[in-house]
């Protein structure tokens, strides 16, 4: 693999050419020309459509043809919720049920005439985004993680991207943290999922008896800014599944930093503070103690930016 630091090797993606970028989620659908510079060009989103494996394309397949108007792209790269085949380019995300095996490198390959597609998980868009242009520049070893409907994660070590055999490696929300837990879409139990996404949050501190203005994470964030004891236990919660995760990875992989960004980031002021205190449980070793906990620079451009430099090298995946 080449190294993220390296420049894009002869027969990259041509110089002075956008590329598009390409956000696939749960909640949302997303895509954006992003300039040789890396400067983003106008985002366009939608929300994720329920229905059938086509209905969700031809949303997707909108968004893209408004992102490019009456541009041109040398290529495309494509952010997926997981997991996927990055062999075969197809996809399963957890959080959107009508696609399974779904073909979307190629789909979107036919889209754009044979342009070059390459399809990584979301979270390690997010990674190599960050690693370049955000909390991560500087360091060898990270894990990127984003935490909103479900919970992804992109591993660097050594400065490259390790996203394993079919590209699904760094999956930090789908290691078991209660093995007596909630079962998980993904047919375990306790993963850290099941406690740390905004929809479980929500789903525990209903049980609990919080009745917030809405069933939403923005909602629970407010409740706990206000004092709600629930709402702030299902901050509480959510840490220390994320910290016993964070220590797990940290100790298989030696990371120097985490890079946190997505939807529950965002309520950062609630979620940093019993964050940092779990890790003091989790964390034994000396060299998982060492790690650094941040939240992300780019929030929702990581992943733009991230897909887009691997257009540029598609090695680096």
């Amino acid at each position: 693999m080449t190294d993220l630091r390296e420049p894009p090797p002869t027969g990259a993606a041509p110089a002075g050419v956008s590329v598009l970028a390409v956000d696939v989620g749960g909640t949302k659908l997303a895509a954006a020309p992003v300039h040789p510079d890396g400067r983003l060009g106008e985002l366009v989103t939608r929300p994720t459509p329920d229905g059938d494996a086509e209905t969700v394309w031809s949303a997707l397949a909108a968004v893209v043809t408004e992102a490019i108007g009456d541009g041109a792209v040398s290529g495309a790269g494509i952010g997926s919720a997981g997991p996927l085949d990055a062999v075969a380019g197809t996809v399963s995300p957890v959080n959107i049920p009508a696609w399974r095996g779904f073909p979307l490198r190629d789909r979107l390959a036919a889209l754009l005439a044979g342009r070059p597609v390459v399809l990584v998980n979301d979270a390690v868009a997010g990674a190599v985004g960050e690693y370049h242009h955000g909390a991560g520049r500087g360091v060898r070893a990270m894990l990127g993680m984003v935490v909103s409907t479900g919970v992804g994660g992109g591993l660097i070590l050594d400065g490259r991207v390790y996203a394993g055999n079919t590209g699904n490696a760094g999956h930090i929300g789908h290691t078991i943290v209660d093995i007596d837990g909630d079962p998980c879409p993904c047919g375990a139990h306790g993963c850290v999922e099941t406690i740390t996404s905004g929809p479980a949050m929500v789903r525990w501190a209903l049980r609990n008896g919080w009745s917030g203005a809405a069933p939403t994470g923005v909602a629970l964030a407010a409740s706990a800014r206000d004092g709600d004891a629930v709402a702030l236990a299902a901050f509480e919660r959510s840490a220390r599944a994320l910290a016993a995760g964070i220590a797990s990875a940290a100790a298989l992989c030696d990371l120097d930093r985490v890079v946190i960004g997505g939807g529950v980031a965002r309520a950062w002021d609630l979620l940093e503070p019993p964050l940092t205190a779990s890790m003091g449980a989790y964390a034994g070793l000396a060299f998982v103690r060492r790690v650094e906990i941040v939240r992300s620079e780019l929030d929702g451009q990581a992943g733009l930016l991230g897909v887009a430099a691997l257009v540029h090298d598609p090695e680096m995946a």
